[in-house]
């Protein structure tokens, strides 16, 4: 790997046509950058300045180490609720703004620890242990969260509950109670419509920008802070020193574990955005990299009173649209907003808080995805609940058990898969190579003294009683099978607890006249089993290349031929061999563990 940062090496490659369109896209950018980053900024419980703080220094190191030309880092809506739910419970009563900032800036430093020790170590497919479906159902649950949380800000006023259902029934009971400002609810409502709006109908216009355009120039005119409104206020003039965040000990906990939910989350958000973009611009991704671009601008903003920050798709998308080529484009938007913060910090102030409650939640709309739901519903149920408990944690639970339910339900479902996988028994078909299960073929052929068994999945301890189960099964079916041929290219791995039980199984069938058969087992699975010393208690003879091997040393020992399974046996009951041949013994024919698949050619 190259000690060069990924953003000298573009630099070094950079071509002057795209200046002009870099500029363009990085002013363009702007619009979007200042007003979002104070808005979640507030979202993670923090005052809005960190926001911009945060939106500078992510650019500036993702600039320099970050390997996408086009990606644009930030504060991020999906990332402000779990922000808030780490530091909000460690700050002292009375909400102490500059303890919240420290614990935020620390939250973001240990979030570069563990996104850059992660991408040196290759520890990006971590990422996958959030499945869609189980992902799906988190994102509907933080867009349901923030939605409740934003509507007492929406309206005007504020409610003291914590969680879903408490913020709620607080928002309920202000209503009852006359506490919602007008003004601040028609604000707040109508910037809604006008995103919304122009969203939909006209996606080229910048619609945050307009609407909080409009919201300023409205809140000026109608005086709307002398109306009971709530306002942005005069942002801290000038540019913060680097500053290293002071915590106790007793904080180092709390941080590290919302650090690691919060690595999790922005790596799978920014490999799902830095693969879709890379495909319309014909760039290739670099997990491990990307891991050390995100790591380094945490890094950056968490050394200057900044927060966490992962990807964003839709202001990658804007600057995309705007016509970006480069990084660049993030490092214009970057100087922008420190010139702003340096010689017009009240550029905002008249901008209700209401307005930014209503950027907050448009971008929580995004974040939910009911047709995918739906489409969950309609495909696989077994996911769609995987989606619906997931959903129900986040909502029910908080943000960051949510993102541990996530995960759990992720692996428990892939653990479910291997524990109870698909098994069958095959036949010959009419008119189609290969063997195929009983079960979607009712009318396939069986040969007598035989049954092939098809097992889909490794064999480790968790299934490998169920394996033998259903060979026991098999052996005892009236009439028995001679031979039990496991078609066991499927079967990529065999830990020490199945290869005992294999040893069982083969000595079981030995004692009743019957015989194992392995075919297509790969070479790999086959080095395993002969260090357990598998091999040497199963002859040779019983492992064979193909599974049409196998069938041919059958059919060759005894002369069977492939039979219909019986007009009146029930589908359930096609996985009994048909009578048995008089079989002189097993084959002496040569196995190997060749990986090659079955099923090219019948007998």
């Amino acid at each position: 790997m190259t000690l060069v940062p990924p953003g000298v090496r573009a630099f070094s490659g950079y071509r002057r046509p795209w200046l002009i369109k870099d500029v363009v896209a990085g002013v363009v950018l702007t619009t979007l950058l200042v007003p979002q980053g104070m808005a979640y900024a507030e979202l993670a419980g923090l005052p809005p300045i960190t926001g911009l703080y945060t939106t500078i220094m992510c650019l500036l190191g993702y600039a320099l180490f970050g390997p996408s030309r086009i990606l644009v880092l930030g504060p991020d809506s999906s990332l402000g609720p779990m922000i808030a739910a780490t530091i909000l419970p460690l700050v002292a009563a009375g909400g102490d703004p500059d303890r919240a900032v420290a614990l935020a800036s620390m939250l973001a430093l240990m979030t570069a620890v563990v996104m850059i020790v992660a991408g040196v170590t290759g520890l990006g497919f971590v990422a996958d242990l959030l499945s869609k479906p189980t992902m799906i159902g988190y994102m509907n649950g933080l867009a349901v969260t923030i939605l409740v949380g934003q509507l007492p800000k929406l309206f005007g006023f504020s409610v003291d509950g914590n969680g879903l259902i408490a913020e709620f029934v607080g928002f309920v009971q202000g209503l009852a109670r006359g506490e919602v400002v007008p003004a601040a609810a028609a604000v707040g409502l109508g910037g809604i419509v006008v995103i919304l709006v122009l969203q939909r109908w006209w996606p080229k216009i910048p619609a945050v920008l307009v609407m909080v355009v409009l919201a300023i120039v409205v809140s000026a005119v109608l005086q709307l802070g002398e109306q009971g409104v709530s306002l942005i206020g005069v942002l801290p003039k000038g540019f913060p020193p680097l500053t290293v965040p002071s915590i106790s000990w007793s904080d180092v906990g709390p941080l590290a574990g919302g650090a690691l939910a919060i690595a999790l989350v922005s790596l799978a958000d920014t490999i799902s955005t830095a693969s879709s973009f890379a495909e319309r611009t014909g760039q290739e991704v670099h997990g491990n990299q990307e891991m050390i671009g995100i790591g380094a601008a945490n890094l950056a903003a968490g050394l200057f009173q900044g927060f966490p920050v992962s990807t964003s798709e839709s202001r990658t998308a804007v600057a995309e649209r705007a016509g970006s080529k480069s990084q660049l484009t993030g490092v214009t938007g970057a100087a922008l907003i420190i010139v702003m913060i340096v010689f017009v910090p009240g550029l905002f102030k008249d901008l209700p808080q209401a307005a930014l409650a209503a950027v907050v939640i448009t971008a929580a709309l995004s974040l939910a995805d009911l047709p995918a739901t739906a489409r969950l519903w309609h495909q696989r149920k077994v996911e769609f609940s995987l989606s619906i408990v997931a959903f129900l944690g986040v909502a029910l639970l908080g943000v960051l058990p949510g993102i541990a339910i996530a995960v759990g339900l992720s692996i428990l479902n892939v653990f479910r898969r291997a524990w109870r996988p698909n098994q069958t028994t095959m036949g010959l078909v009419d008119g189609m190579a290969g063997y195929h299960s009983v079960e979607s073929y009712p009318e396939a052929r069986l040969l007598p003294g035989l049954v092939l068994y098809r097992f889909d999945a490794p064999l480790f301890f968790a299934n490998a009683k169920s394996f033998r189960d259903e060979i026991k099964a098999l052996a005892r079916s009236d009439p028995p099978p001679v031979w039990i041929v496991v078609a066991a290219e499927p079967i990529t791995d065999v830990d020490t607890t199945a290869a005992d039980i294999l040893f069982e199984l083969d000595h079981m069938l030995d004692e009743h006249g019957q015989t194992l058969v392995f075919a297509e087992l790969k070479d790999p699975v086959r080095r395993s089993i002969e260090r357990y010393g598998l091999t040497r208690a199963i002859p040779s003879g019983q492992f064979f290349p193909t599974v049409e091997a196998a069938v041919d040393a059958w059919r060759a020992e005894t002369g069977a031929t492939w039979v219909d399974p019986p007009s009146d046996t029930p589908a359930a009951a096609l996985a009994v061999p048909q009578p048995r041949a008089d079989p002189s013994g097993t084959s002496s024919t040569q196995g190997g563990g060749a990986e090659q698949r079955h099923g090219d050619r019948p007998p």
